[in-house]
């Protein structure tokens, strides 16, 4: 019978039988081994969510810079001027301060804002 093996993100391994895994497996690349525990390094999470927010706010920066030509055709100021707040919620979403300030999983993965990015991948 053939061993598994989990590796973690600074390439050490271990058998997964003997291994305490953490359950959620969104933060897989921030994995860090201690001993026979994983836990999630915390930076390295940090910048696979921030990553994730920018995958997901392309298509809706894209979506956006359509309602803003629109309004700019159209000549409509108030929806120029929203959809300039909206582009900029969306640009700010990889620094906002619930991300630097989450110490644990739970509170990061918190920290999506679906006012601005929609729904969450980590519900």
């Amino acid at each position: 019978m053939a061993q598994t093996y989990i590796v973690d993100k600074d390439g050490n391994q271990i058998d997964a039988s003997t291994a305490t895994v953490p359950a959620d497996r969104h933060f897989r690349g921030a994995w860090s081994l201690n001993g026979s525990v994983i836990s999630e390094d915390m930076t390295a999470a940090k910048a696979i969510f921030k990553d994730k927010i920018r995958e997901v706010r392309a298509p809706l920066l894209d979506a956006e810079d359509v309602v803003y030509m629109k309004a700019l055709e159209a000549d409509d100021a108030d929806a120029k001027a929203a959809s300039v707040t909206k582009k900029a919620a969306l640009r700010d979403a990889p620094a906002a301060s619930a991300i630097g300030s989450a110490s644990d999983i739970a509170a990061l993965k918190a920290a999506w804002d679906t006012s601005v990015l929609g729904d969450s991948p980590y519900a």
